[in-house]
């Protein structure tokens, strides 16, 4: 199965600044970005802790996506926000399971 998942673990204080800057994102890649699914989640045991889940059709494609300027800026941008570095996890897809 082909497939792409990352996951992005981060603390920030700032979620609503770190959702407009997302939206900000999205907007400027629109049509060029590679993603096919995004999901922000908060862990529920440990405060100011979030998830951003992305998932690409492929791991080349994550690295066209990655390759977008805006890309950089965004990285930039979020660790301004963010209260400490992020742990990024970088995902082969091997199976999907739906309900």
């Amino acid at each position: 199965m082909a497939g792409f998942v990352q996951i992005i673990q981060y603390k920030t204080s700032k979620f609503d600044d770190m959702q407009k800057l997302i939206d900000k994102f999205r907007e400027q890649t629109a049509g060029r970005r590679t993603t096919t699914r995004g999901m922000v989640c908060r862990d529920r045991d440990n405060a100011n802790t979030y998830m951003s889940i992305v998932e690409f059709p492929s791991y080349d494609d994550a690295m066209k996506n990655n390759d977008l300027p805006e890309t950089a800026a965004l990285a930039q941008e979020m660790q301004k926000l963010a209260d400490g570095p992020p742990t990024f996890y970088n995902l082969d897809l091997e199976r999907v399971i739906e309900d």
